[in-house]
């Protein structure tokens, strides 16, 4: 089994992938014929000096042909170790060889040729064969390495994708809380007051209070009342009201927007814990 030889396709402009190929290299085709190997090369490529018309041209200006379907570019060292080109050739690619020979070089290179694809085929078929149908304990054995080390391989590789989606899964994680929360006053559509927010944010409302003046979010105005600049009015909502009296005034109410970031700003200030048990009201 020397020249036999499985190659694995990936050409034709489209992935044909781990679509095995059986081939017989051009010189082993030249002892075959009984031919030196540049008769076998000019067969394929063409010679124009000697008026031969080669398979490999008259393919590529097809456009229903794909070269690689009979001859793959290939090489071999000689010798005398001197690297010579080659073409690795497919069952269709040997069958455009014989079809140029006549007579009983013809059938005897067909018979040749057949009878070699024919042992790659079993050789292909003994090799895909489970190690507990094999009859020679020692091969058998062989095979159940190769079966248990392939295992492994695909183990590791599948460790290493499981563990790749965890740290995903993980990072995902760690957002979510945030990002529920907020889609929680979101979905809700909440509005509290500043004592309110206050409470859920853990933290006095004095303090708080006080923090909202600091920043320049808030101000109070002459009825010591506290309310929103005009620029940060993105985070609160005024909304009327009237007492059990009659009396009508307007109450300052903060959004879910504005609780959440409130909230990141007071974390970043240390002012409050980032807790992620946050309480909804």
């Amino acid at each position: 089994m020397r020249h036999l030889k499985i190659i694995i396709e990936m050409g034709r402009g489209k992935n044909v992938m781990n679509n095995k190929l059986q081939t017989i290299p051009s010189y082993e085709i030249a002892e075959m014929m009984g031919k030196e190997h540049k008769e076998i090369m000019w067969m394929i490529e063409g010679n124009e000096k000697r008026g031969i018309v080669g398979i490999k041209p008259t393919i590529e200006i097809s456009a229903e042909l794909h070269l690689s379907d009979y001859f793959i570019k290939s090489s071999y060292k000689d010798s005398m170790n001197r690297e010579k080109s080659s073409y690795e050739c497919t069952k269709m690619g040997c069958e455009m060889l014989a079809n140029k020979l006549t007579g009983e070089k013809g059938i005897l290179f067909t018979a040749r040729y057949v009878n070699k694809f024919n042992k790659m085929e079993q050789c292909l078929k003994e090799q895909n064969r489970p190690s507990y149908m094999l009859e020679d304990p020692v091969e058998r054995a062989k095979r159940w390495i190769f079966e248990y080390q392939e295992k492994e391989k695909l183990a590791i590789e599948n460790k290493k994708h499981i563990e790749t989606i965890q740290k995903q899964s993980d990072a995902i994680q760690e957002l979510a809380p945030k990002a529920d929360y907020f889609d929680a006053l979101v979905d809700r559509n909440l509005l509290t007051n500043i004592r309110d927010t206050a409470k859920e944010f853990k933290i006095r409302e004095k303090e708080f209070t006080a923090w909202l003046l600091q920043k320049k979010i808030c101000y109070r105005d002459k009825k010591r009342k506290i309310k929103p600049y005009a620029n940060k009015m993105e985070y609160f909502e005024m909304k009327e009201f009237t007492t059990i009296w009659g009396h009508s005034d307007t109450q300052t109410l903060i959004t879910p927007k504005g609780r959440e970031t409130f909230r990141l700003l007071l974390i970043r200030d240390g002012l409050i814990k980032d807790d992620k048990q946050l309480t909804y009201l």
